[in-house]
């Protein structure tokens, strides 16, 4: 049982990899000029989209309305982020091993607290990005700022904004689902052997 609660903690742990492999959000534009959409992916470490335009396309849109440029190279956390997670799947890879139910109590906290954390500044940085607008816009719209939502869809003049995890996400859910069958695998492990011998009578 401990052998298998191990390896299911460092799959679990190595599942966090997959955000280098996936996009971990995505955020979709639709409206009647664009019929295909325009659709554009935030990854651990870069912003892209359906092509290699996609970027590009979506600043000339914020440019009309006053929104700053997307550049990624200039987001701070694309930098750190990926630091971030190897350092998870480090940590969750030794507390698989060390067996211990409070390591792997605090990498699922710690994990949570990450994914809170993240959160909070992707909704600053939609906030900062849909309200901070040029005042000489070529489009003025008295009252109206552009911040996508933070998870759903919304209409933005006449653009529908819509925001959601993608795959990469999915994995970070997986990892912690795997990592807390760990964690119940090593308690029932542990179990006292007095309360084992009442669970057969």
């Amino acid at each position: 049982m401990k052998k298998f609660s191990i390896i299911i903690g460092i799959v679990g742990s190595l599942l966090l990899l997959a955000t280098f492999l996936f996009p971990i959000w995505s955020i979709s534009l639709e409206a009647p000029q664009y019929p295909d959409g325009i659709n554009m992916y935030i990854w651990i470490n870069q912003i892209s989209g359906d092509t290699p335009h996609t970027l590009q396309n979506v600043n000339i849109l914020n440019h009309y309305v006053g929104m700053k440029s997307i550049e990624p190279e200039s987001i701070p956390e694309l930098t750190y982020f990926p630091y971030i997670i190897v350092f998870m799947t480090l940590f969750g890879i030794a507390a698989a091993i060390s067996m211990k139910k409070k390591i792997v109590m605090t990498w699922m906290i710690t994990l949570v607290i990450i994914g809170i954390a993240g959160m909070v500044d992707f909704y600053m940085w939609e906030y900062d990005y849909g309200h901070d607008l040029n005042p000489n816009a070529p489009i003025k719209v008295p009252g109206q700022t552009y911040q996508p939502p933070l998870i759903g869809s919304q209409y933005l003049l006449n653009f529908k904004a819509t925001s959601l995890p993608h795959v990469g996400s999915y994995f970070i859910g997986a990892s912690f689902l795997f990592m807390g069958a760990t964690y119940f695998m090593l308690k029932k492990a542990n179990k006292p052997k007095k309360d084992k011998l009442e669970d057969k009578k």
